[in-house]
Parts: structure tokens; sequence; C-alpha cells
């Protein structure tokens, strides 16, 4: 996907198992755990300040409360719940182990406190150790007990309500201080990750232009390299980068190697089949010449010069194959020019239809002329390869059918037959030179009872002469069904003529 193409997230966090999204995803994290640890330790250390605050305002408060006072015949709350400076809040309760009496310490005064809170408040134990309760209707107070006398009690408590405020305004500070940290960590973490990414990310997109090339066969131009920039050799992807222009010198090294070795051999595959055109030629007169007096000849030595000439015509077969492929190896010379695809497809049915009686041969055409810019002997050439080979490889009776038509902008050209099929393991270099299938496809094309001519470079040459036309050439195979297709790019629709004058 493109930059341009790309959501703001994938621009933002990077793509889906990025290093930069992997990156920031755990600075961030470790930035937020560290971010909670702080706000906690620093709540709870704040929480035991405050609360070590109220206990020594409790003990200065229980010094104030005077210890000798008995809950009974008393008219009012307790003593020392409304003495001067009393924090409001403050709650007493005097027990005398038969009746108890609880107040606090209001803004209208000293008033009794309810039953539940003076329940709760009894339950305190008297150990002078401090300690936090709920008291119902008054929330959360810290409290404190002492004996009085054998079975009296005497408890003291102060509110909590100002801690927790405290600690509720400082955990929401806290979290908001965290949301900032985290936004600003994203942002830094964000901005430092694509930086240093930056080399990384030249040489992936350099890695990305080099496998687009098209490494082969042919004369490479491999001159794409990491830039200089990038090849530090103090850091990790400067050595990268390094290493990786090594590589790609040695393998254009060895590209020139192999393009020059297949410029040698491609020399000699075409001097030697030029070469070897005219002795070839010269075997199959002599071997007709003295054929013709055959009357004069013994039996044996007559079907031996028949065996010579068709030899020598299956050699002369294989020497112009070799050297139509050494003439498109080395640079196909195209010339290029309208042509009728339609007539090509019904001339070379019709000469398959003659060629291989046996078998049925069945056009489909479509209504209208398909017109190609292309070749048009080489185009014939490969029709007949493919009719050739569906002949050659297939029992009598098989159906053969050929189909013309066109899509999306492309001439299309299958050949089809039902016969045996390719082998699977045959199938991926069918298109590749010397391939021969003879395991599955019965090679039954000959003439006059012998066995079928083949060089397996009739598929081979498909594909030159189709590459070299920008076409596409592809096969799909099964027993009972082959079919193989072929696309040319159409020719351009004639410009509109220019309007009469008036």
């Amino acid at each position: 996907m493109s930059a341009a193409g790309a959501g703001p997230g994938r621009r933002w966090f990077g793509g889906a198992g990025s290093l930069q999204r992997r990156l920031l995803g755990r600075t961030v994290a470790v930035v937020v755990t560290v971010a909670v640890l702080l706000s906690t330790l620093t709540t709870l250390a704040v929480q035991q300040l405050l609360v070590g605050q109220i206990d020594d305002q409790l003990s200065a408060t229980v010094g104030r409360v005077p210890r000798g006072q008995s809950a009974e015949g008393r008219g009012g709350p307790p003593a020392g719940v409304d003495l001067p400076g009393q924090q409001l809040g403050t709650v007493v309760l005097v027990s005398d182990g038969q009746q108890a009496l609880a107040g606090i310490q209001t803004e209208e005064g000293a008033h009794y406190l309810s039953n539940a809170a003076g329940q709760v408040l009894l339950a305190v134990p008297a150990d002078a150790d401090p300690q936090s309760v709920v008291l119902p209707g008054l929330g959360r107070y810290r409290v404190v007990g002492y004996p009085i006398g054998a079975e009296g009690l005497l408890v003291v408590g102060l509110p909590l309500a100002p801690v927790d405020t405290v600690l509720t305004r400082l955990v929401a500070l806290a979290g908001l201080l965290t949301a900032l940290a985290l936004l600003g960590a994203a942002l830094a973490v964000r901005a430092v990750v694509a930086r240093e990414l930056r080399p990384l990310n030249r040489l992936a997109d350099t890695a990305q232009r080099v496998s687009d090339l098209e490494l082969g066969s042919g004369d490479v131009e491999l001159a794409i390299r990491v830039p200089e920039a990038d090849t530090d050799p103090r850091s990790e992807v400067g050595r990268v980068g390094l290493a990786f222009n090594h590589m790609l010198g040695n393998v254009a090294g060895a590209l020139a190697a192999r393009q020059a070795s297949e410029t040698k051999l491609r020399r000699f595959v075409a001097d030697a089949s030029h070469e070897l055109r005219n002795p070839l030629a010269a075997i199959r007169g002599y071997a007709e010449l003295t054929r013709r007096g055959g009357d004069r000849l013994p039996p044996d030595t007559t079907f031996a010069l028949r065996r010579v000439e068709s030899e020598a015509e299956r050699m002369t077969a294989l020497v112009q194959d070799l050297l139509l492929l050494a003439r498109l190896d080395s640079g196909p010379v195209v010339e290029r020019a309208p042509a009728d695809l339609s007539e090509l497809v019904v001339n070379a049915v019709s000469d398959a239809r003659v060629a291989g009686p046996d078998h049925r041969w069945t056009l489909q055409l479509p209504e209208q002329p398909v017109t190609v810019v292309a070749d048009a002997d080489q185009v014939q050439q490969v029709l007949i390869n493919l009719l050739a080979n569906a002949r050659t490889h297939t029992p009598p009776g098989t159906l053969v059918t050929t189909a013309l038509g066109t899509q999306d902008g492309w001439a299309v050209v299958t050949v089809a037959d039902d016969g045996p099929g390719i082998p699977a393991e045959t199938l991926p270099t069918v298109f590749e030179r010397f391939t021969r299938a003879d395991q599955a496809r019965a090679r039954v094309g000959g003439t006059a009872g012998q066995p079928a001519s083949g060089t397996g470079l009739g598929l081979a040459i498909v594909t030159a002469v189709v590459h070299a036309h920008a076409g596409q050439v592809e096969v799909r195979s099964r027993p009972g069904s082959t079919v193989f297709t072929v696309r040319l790019p159409l020719a351009p629709p004639p410009a509109p003529a220019p309007p009469a004058p008036a």
C-alpha cells in the first residue's frame, strides 16, 4: 500500500507487524507502567503522610479529653467533644461497661452520635492503636481506644474526609499527568523511531527495487545500490547496507558472467545451426537421389536410406528450431504490422486437420475479425506449434478445440484437447526447452506408422514468440482436459475518419 493510500493510523503507527509499531507500542507500554507505578507509590506515600498527620492530631485530641468522666447521669454529650479548638467532626465515646455515651462536634456545637455510629465505636479495641473505621452516615474516621478503669472505654476519632479529598485530587492529577506524559512520550518516541528507521526503510526500498528487476535472463544492468550515507560500518543498519552492497556487487558479477556465457552459447548455437543446414540438405538430397534406384537396391538398403532421409528431416527441423530460438534470445526482431488473427487461426486449423485426419478438429471464432499488431509469420508459428503439440501427444480420435476471442484489451486464443493430460510433475516446466512428457501423452503423430518426431522445442518457441510480442501464455491440464491459452495485445482501434468537407 502506498503512503498516499495508507490511513492516518498506518502512517502514524506503522503497518501491522512493523518494527516502528512494535518499538512505539513497547516504549509506550514501558512509559505507562512507570507512570502508573510512580503515581501509585506517590499516592501511597502521601496517604501515609496525611494519615500520620491525622494520627498526631488524634493524639493531641485524646490528650484534651478527660478520662475520668462517666456516662451515667450526664445530661449531654461526653466531655471533651466541645472543647475550644476541637476539630469539627471529632467524635468521642465514653463507656463504663454498662452504659455508653457518644457525641460529635459540629458547627452548631456538640450533638449526640447516632446509635449505629456508637455501636461501631464500641467495637474499637482499647489498645491505643489508631485504626480506620467507617461510621454510618459520617464516612471514614481515624479512631483510637483507651481503657477507663476496669471495664470502661474511651474512644476518640477524627474524620478522614480531608485526607480522602486530597487523595482524590492527587489521583486525578496523577492520571492527567500520566496521560500528558504518555502523549508526550508517544510523540517523542515516534519521532525518534521514525528518524532512526529511515536508513532501514531506504535499505528496504533498495531491496524492493532489486527484487522487481527481471534477473532470470537477458542483459541485466544491476546499478542499484544502497546510498553511501547508509553504509556506515559503525552502526548496525550501516553494516547491513554495506553487506547488501557487497552482495549486489557479487550478484552483478555473476549476472554479467552468466550473460556472457549465454551470449557465447547463443552465438554457437546460431552458428552451428546455420552451418548444419547445408550438410543436412546434402544428406537428404543424396539419400533421396540414391533411393530413386530402389529397384536395383536390396530392400534393407532402401529401408536404411528411407530412415536416413527421415532422420535428416527431423534433424533439419531441430536445427531450424534452434536457430529460431537463438535469434529470439539474442533480441527478437519482430516486424509488427496489423494482422488478422482470425485468418491465421483458420489457416492453422485447416493445416492441422490435413496433417492429423485421425483427430477431431473444431473451431470457434467471434463474429467480428480480431486484429493484432504482430509478426504474422511468428504468430502463425505459435499456432502451428500448439496444434502440432495437441496432435502429436494425443491418441487418434481426440477432440481438439481452437477458440478465438477478446477480453480486456487482449486477443485470446485457446487450444484445448480431451487427451490424457500433462503429468503434474512436468507441468511447471512444460514451456522449457527439451521438456518431454511422453509418459502420459502418447506420441502418435507420426506418419506411415512411424513414431512422431519431436524436439522438445515447440512450446519453448511459443513462449519466446509470445513474450516477444508482449503477450502471455499459460497451460492448465488434468486427465481429460488440457488447455493452452495465448494472449496477445489487440491492435488499437482505427482513428476516426476526418469529416468530409461541406
